[in-house]
């Protein structure tokens, strides 16, 4: 699914600034979709040129006046379109993963901090789900906050107990080295 139709989609849960849209890639979408404002306010420009989005401004005091993007009937029915087609398969990208691949060119510390950082940093997204995801949420809410809190745990998972299988690598490597 591309920007412009993910930008449709979150306007379908109701009208939103770029900057809402843009908390809404970061906050909801993070798992499964990066965007950047580079992407999303073109991707606006470009909606709002084809019909598929409304735009309204909001004078605000003292600062610059607020954009205010809504899906047009047409819009909807674009996403609808898009969304009752079979999904493309899954991309995955990871820079993580793509630094291990090369893990036996570094030390073994350097492997255990990467490592250690993942960790960290995938036990802080899971306490960011636990903080949004509450019983408030839909049912179609609580679905994807428990599918991204099961991928994080599974990643800490893994990495705890395979992550010997590089470190030890590294070690071996060194000790060769000598």
């Amino acid at each position: 699914m591309d920007i412009r139709t993910l930008c449709l989609g979150i306007l379908t849960m109701g009208d939103a600034t770029g900057y809402e849209i843009k908390k809404t890639f970061e906050d909801r979408l993070d798992l499964i979709f990066h965007a950047s404002y580079g992407s999303i306010y073109p991707a606006l420009n470009k909606l709002t040129e084809e019909g598929l989005v409304s735009c309204r401004e909001l004078s605000q005091v003292k600062r610059p006046d607020k954009k205010i993007y809504s899906i047009t009937a047409s819009g909807r029915y674009q996403f609808i379109d898009a969304i009752m087609k079979r999904p493309a398969a899954d991309r995955f990208r990871s820079e993580f993963l793509a630094v291990l691949m090369f893990a036996h060119l570094l030390p073994a510390s350097k492997i255990s901090e990467l490592i250690d950082e993942r960790i960290s940093d995938r036990a802080q997204k899971i306490e960011n789900l636990d903080n949004e995801c509450d019983s408030k949420l839909t049912d179609r809410e609580k679905f994807l906050c428990n599918f991204g809190r099961t991928i994080y745990q599974a990643e800490i998972d893994y990495l705890k107990d395979y992550r010997h299988l590089l470190e030890s690598d590294a070690l071996m490597d060194s000790r060769a080295a000598d």
